[in-house]
This record gives structure tokens, sequence and C-alpha cells, in this order.
């Protein structure tokens, strides 16, 4: 059984994993497009992690012109089959107070131009998302994140907005209602797509800020995310060391096999340009 590999996507203020033995870069080109940047590929206790900084080296890339099918499709092509994502949010709550950790078990999506899957140009694929995040491995992330003392909260619901613009107070007093607990702009559709790719995901919301909503409270800024963050990357980056040596080769998951059920299409009416274009995704389960 071959081993498996981590992929770590980094967000905002986290753009590399120091400590990777033999690091090499690889760039990517897939169907879908080149990817947000090069893979940094290394080694941490012979498991082997692939990092990518979603928003590109220096930060260059908006939230909603992420290239998001690349970039998994590219993780996919290299072998990963978990992925921990690491993102800023917003608490949408009291009780979620900044410098906390939130391991994410559910998600809502309310952006409104991004592109949510791979499928599509004569193939029909409906795949199992009523729980987004791996159960596995957000129990491990959860694990270690406890085990280094780390503060961080069991669960919550994420709300993925557009953005590139923070909430007004009006959408931010409508998500509290809601019963949303934190708020950002990137894993979404980045789980999804995950989940398309058989490919475990897990997020480590790092909250920087009260959003717009606590009147006692500085509306959020991109100077208060940025000084907050630089007191957390250090804690998600142990999190991400401990986490890559405990992946076990066997996975038990719905995420493994998530496309078995899922396609609609028979294979015979699959033009064969888009097979072609998907056989990554498809050919265990589908034949040209």
């Amino acid at each position: 059984m071959k081993k498996p590999k981590l992929g770590i996507i980094g967000g905002s203020g986290l753009y590399n994993i120091e400590g990777l033995e033999g690091v090499k870069k690889i760039k990517v080109r897939t169907p879908f497009g080149h990817a947000s940047g090069e893979y940094i590929v290394g080694k941490i206790e012979g498991t082997e992690v692939v990092f990518l900084p979603r928003h590109g080296k220096g930060h260059v890339i908006m939230p909603h012109e992420i290239n998001y099918r690349a970039n998994i499709y590219g993780f996919k092509e290299m072998g990963v089959d978990r992925i921990v994502s690491v993102s800023a949010v917003g608490s949408m709550k009291e009780d979620i107070v900044p410098g906390q950790i939130v391991v994410i078990d559910q998600f809502y999506d309310n952006t409104k131009r991004r592109v949510s899957s791979f499928f599509g140009d004569g193939v029909v694929v409906h795949v199992p998302f009523a729980q987004p995040v791996c159960p596995d491995l957000r129990a491990l992330v959860l694990n270690e994140a406890k085990a280094i003392g780390a503060d961080v909260r069991d669960g919550g619901t994420y709300l993925c907005m557009e953005g590139p613009q923070f909430s007004s107070l009006g959408e931010s007093t409508i998500y509290r209602k809601w019963g949303i607990d934190v708020i950002g702009m990137t894993n979404i559709p980045e789980a999804k797509l995950a989940r398309e790719a058989e490919i475990c995901y897990a997020s480590l919301a790092i909250v920087t800020d009260y959003d717009c909503w606590r009147k006692s409270e500085e509306s959020v800024s991109v100077e208060m995310v940025i000084k907050r963050l630089a007191s957390m990357t250090d804690t998600a980056k142990s999190i991400i060391k401990r986490i890559a040596p405990k992946i076990e080769e066997k996975r038990e998951c719905i995420c493994a096999h998530a496309l078995k059920d899922a396609i609609m299409t028979e294979g015979k009416y699959i033009p064969a340009d888009t097979y072609s274009k998907l056989e990554l995704l498809l050919k265990k389960y589908v034949k040209a």
C-alpha cells in the first residue's frame, strides 16, 4: 500500500512550513489551468507533505480569483489523499474569541460566482456532502491541537462569503441570527472539490477578529488580521508537524469512495474530451 501524503493549504499568514526535509518545488499545470503557485514538497518524520499557499507567493491572489479546481486537482495528481486547510476567520459569537482555533465541522456556502465542481460538460455527479469535513482527519487535527495546549474549539459552522470586501454590519448581524460560528472567504469551494476528488479535508480556522458586529470591538481590518495571525502561525505549524507522522495508510471514511455511487452518467454517454479531462477522477469507476 502506498504511503499517505498530507497536503497543506496555507492561507493568510501561512506561506511556508519550516523544517521540511528534502524540499523541492513542483509547478503543476492541470486541465483547469495553473495552481496558485509551486507546490512545496518535503518530508516530516518520513511522511511526505505537499504545501501550497492558496493566495500565491507574496499574497497576490484574491479569494474569488483563486483557481480552486487547479489547486485541488494538482494535489490529486501528486497523490495527496488528505488536505488540512489553514485560514483566518472572524468570530460570529461572543464565546469564540480571537486567538482561538476552531476545528470546523460544517460549512455554509454564501459565495456567488465560484465554480464549485470539476464535473459538467456531459457528466453529472452528485457527491454526498452532509458531513463536509472528513471525520477521521478532523479528529486527528483536534487531538493534536489539544495535545500542544492550543485554545481550540471542537466544531463550528464556517460561512464562506464571496469577498473581497469584509462584511457590512447588516450582513454580519444576519449571519449571527443564522447561527454561524465563524466567517471566512476561502474554504468553499475547496472542501467541495476535495470531496469530489476523494481527498479527505479538514479545516484549521484561526480566529483573528469579531467581524464587525461587536460594538465594543474595532471592525475587522487587514492590519488586525495580520497582527493576530502573527502570534498564531507557529501554533498552526506545530499542529501540522504533529499530524503528519500520525496519518494512517488505510482510509475508512466516506471521502475515500465519495464518487462510487455519485456518478449519474453512464460511461458510454460521457463525451471523450470530458472523460480525457477528468480521467484522473473518473477512471476508478467509469471506463472510457
